[in-house]
């Protein structure tokens, strides 16, 4: 490869691993150790990717001893192949991360079955009335929530599960465990409620929120949740005082919401721009207070955002395949991928070396930044 082919390469066609899935990738997760990411698609399989990178960047960057110029060379070496299961779906499965190494995936006959890092079905912990349309697992409780669409069950491992009762939430697709794993949230149609793990006798809280919710996230320590919604913004509910607010304006759906732990912000999709919010101010009265200006605004949507586990930066993925890292509340980015597929999935890995993404196209990839990149 010619010097001048290599300056017109992207920093993802440097730093990243690639591959190309047949069906589109709806959803992504690492293993709780960070070895490997497992990538949902929508055609029901599950692809799976060690997250060692055989090329690691430190082993292909040089500097220059007279101008002191870095650089980094291209991979030599083809990626080592994913491991795909065969379809466990009639669309893209739920995922949730098991163990250290392993995977929950929620199967269409209803199964919660343990997929191996091997890509191997090793187990079913549970099974229900199924399909199972969501799903998520607590490692501090050991607890594993599910919904057939019509009910929430929990599980504790022993192939038993138990219904939540008193809710109010029709057609539950979307759950999430607080991080200490003693509540649970779930979503469904234009409600959102709140159980303790401990009592299925009732939720603690019930929201109404005017719009199909699309995701549930908490923040590091579980005092508040934010609510994606298909039209309208993001819902934001404090749980030690029960206030709740409504951010609205947004373009499009918010499919994606995370905290950044560092900057003590929230971050949504569905906007021009990243759109994010110092909690130092929470936009519980209105979508301008404490507005954090991070990245550039454009003429393409932000479909999905990651936060950096332990840095003040923010990633963010594009409907035009754009993938940018941006210092929150500064408008610099760092432009890693200008063009592709939209990007549908993104996360980062626990030490903040890695980004896994996903995109509509089928491309799965874990770009490895340098250690020296993020200062």
């Amino acid at each position: 490869m010619n010097q001048h082919a290599i300056q017109n390469l992207s920093l993802f066609d440097l730093l990243a691993r690639s591959w190309l899935c047949p069906s589109a990738i709806a959803d992504l997760r690492f293993s709780a150790d960070g070895s490997v990411v497992a990538f949902a698609c929508v055609d029901g399989t599950v692809a799976l990717a060690a997250v060692a990178d055989q090329e690691p960047p430190e082993t292909r960057i040089r500097v220059s001893g007279d101008l002191g110029q870095t650089t980094i060379r291209p991979r030599e070496k083809p990626s080592v192949p994913l491991i795909a299961t065969a379809a466990l779906g009639d669309g893209d499965v739920p995922l949730a991360s098991h163990g250290h190494s392993g995977f929950l995936v929620g199967t269409a006959a209803g199964e919660a079955v343990h997929l191996t890092a091997q890509g191997e079905i090793a187990e079913t912990l549970v099974k229900v009335d199924g399909p199972i349309v969501a799903m998520d697992h607590s490692p501090r409780t050991a607890v594993t929530a599910l919904s057939n669409g019509r009910e929430v069950l929990l599980s504790r491992g022993r192939g038993d599960a138990t219904r939540l009762h008193g809710g109010t939430v029709p057609s539950p697709h979307a759950l999430a465990f607080s991080p200490h794993g003693r509540h649970l949230a779930c979503g469904g149609e234009n409600r959102l409620a709140v159980w303790m793990t401990d009592s299925v006798a009732g939720p603690i809280c019930d929201f109404s929120l005017g719009a199909r919710p699309t995701t549930i996230r908490w923040n590091g320590d579980g005092t508040w949740l934010a609510c994606g919604l298909d039209t309208g913004g993001f819902a934001l509910v404090n749980m030690a005082d029960g206030q709740s607010g409504h951010v609205t304006g947004f373009p499009f759906p918010v499919r994606t919401i995370c905290w950044n732990t560092p900057a003590n912000a929230l971050f949504a999709s569905g906007a021009f721009r990243i759109a994010g919010w110092s909690m130092a101010a929470p936009p519980l009265d209105g979508q301008s207070l404490g507005a954090l200006e991070t990245g550039r605004t454009g003429l393409v949507p932000v479909e999905t955002v990651a936060a950096h586990p332990q840095k003040k930066l923010m990633a963010a993925g594009y409907a035009n395949g754009r993938i940018a890292i941006s210092q929150i509340g500064a408008p610099d980015e760092l432009l890693v991928r200008p063009l592709g597929g939209a990007i549908s999935a993104l996360a980062w890995s626990s030490d903040g070396r890695h980004l896994a993404v996903g995109s509509v196209d089928g491309m799965a990839a874990i770009i490895t930044f340098p250690a020296q990149m993020f200062k």
